[in-house]
This record gives C-alpha cells, sequence and structure tokens, in this order.
C-alpha cells in the first residue's frame, strides 16, 4: 500500500465528520484545522515508539582538531540507535556534559586521538544539535549516526506520512469532534479510546517484526 498523503489523512477525517472531501488541505477553515490536527497526532504517534520508518543515518567526516560537529537535519527531536566510528571500527558511549567538561578542561591540551565518547551540545543557528567528540579527532574520521528522526510538518497536499495510518487518523478525528461538540456520531471519548487501541496494535505489530530492538545485551 502506497504512503497515505497529506490529502489523504485530511479528507479521511473530514468523511469521518461527515464533510465533503476537499480538493486541497487549506480548501476551506475546517480542512485547514483538520490539516493542524493531523501534523500533532503525527508528533504524537511518532513521540510513541521508535517506528523503522523514521530511522536514518547520518554520517560525520571529522576534521582533525575539530571536535563539535553539527548533525544537519536532526532539529532536536531524535532519538539515537547507535554511533558507530567506522574509520576506528569502534562504537562511541555517551558521556555526560560534566565528564566530556572534566575530559576537555582536566588538562592544558585536550587528548588527541580516536574518538571514543560522544555528547550533544546544543543546537546550531540552523536550529540542528551539535555534537562535541572526544578524544579530539586527530585526523579525519567516518562516523555514523543511526537515528529515528521524526518527520517534518506535512505541509504540500502531495506530502507522504512515513508512520502508521491509523493512529494519526483517529487522533486527528478525536481532537476534531472536541473542536465541533459532539454532533449525534461518534463521541470524542469513544474517538480517543478507538486511537489507544490501534496504537497500541500498530506497536505491537512493529516490535514483532524488529525483536532484536526491544533485547537489552550487556557489553
Amino acid at each position: 500500500m502506497a504512503l497515505p498523503t497529506f490529502l489523504d489523512m485530511v479528507n479521511d477525517v473530514l468523511i469521518r465528520l461527515r464533510e465533503p472531501p476537499v480538493g486541497a488541505v487549506n480548501e476551506n477553515n475546517l480542512s485547514a484545522l483538520v490539516g493542524k490536527f493531523i501534523n500533532d497526532a503525527k508528533r504524537q504517534v511518532e513521540d510513541a515508539y521508535n517506528w523503522n520508518a523514521l530511522s536514518t543515518t547520518l554520517t560525520a567526516n571529522t576534521t582533525a582538531g575539530i571536535f563539535n560537529y553539527s548533525l544537519v537535519g536532526t532539529q532536536s527531536r531524535f532519538k539515537v540507535i547507535e554511533i558507530y566510528n567506522k574509520t576506528g571500527r569502534c562504537y562511541l558511549s555517551a558521556k555526560a556534559s560534566r565528564e566530556m567538561t572534566q575530559l576537555f578542561l582536566g588538562s592544558d591540551v585536550p587528548t588527541q586521538g580516536t574518538p571514543n565518547y560522544y555528547n550533544f551540545n546544543g543546537l546550531s543557528s540552523a536550529g540542528d544539535t551539535q555534537v562535541d567528540l572526544y578524544p579530539v579527532p586527530d585526523k579525519a574520521y567516518e562516523i555514523y549516526f543511526n537515528l529515528y528522526i521524526p518527520q517534518p510538518d506535512l505541509v504540500a497536499d502531495s506530502a507522504n506520512m512515513l508512520v502508521v495510518r491509523e493512529p494519526v487518523m483517529l487522533l486527528a478525528y478525536a481532537r476534531a469532534l472536541v473542536e465541533r461538540g459532539e454532533d449525534g456520531g461518534l463521541n470524542s471519548s469513544e474517538a480517543y479510546s478507538m486511537y489507544k487501541s490501534s496504537l497500541s496494535d500498530a506497536i505491537s505489530l512493529e516490535a514483532s517484526r524488529y525483536p532484536e530492538e526491544e533485547c537489552w545485551t550487556w557489553g
């Protein structure tokens, strides 16, 4: 099944509200409002689980003597799967800010070598997360950041939504019912219960496909 478009999602909700479908998300005030509910619901569903559809890999190519890098495209809502130094053939471990401060400032000259640790440190002017690496790279290293990055808000009518369709639609529908009041159809609390059940089912199905992601291993 093809990924649903923003317009598909809006029309799904409008039909359940017994409203005519539209040819564009911003065709009228109601469809535009439903579009807002779709994006609100999408963000909530994205944050509810580590969806495989949101997984991606970013690459940072280091420069000798430079320890801080911007992860372009991350913004600030991402989750870390793993970070791997391909050149150094090792995984990087997270360090707390106070530990990184000690490593960087505990000696007159910070150690340079193969990066083994990372710490996220603020945002760039573009709103992307910045990361500090330690030891400070002594040469070019290719470092892979495997992350879950939520999709930006849907804007274009034809934009495809990546996460599961049903929970997003049901939550947006529940919010629309709250906004307009009960009208003789399904009430908002019933719609919200359907959303929670649908989300639970979607998470269960996703977890069954990737059981290795639910297991903790030592070392």
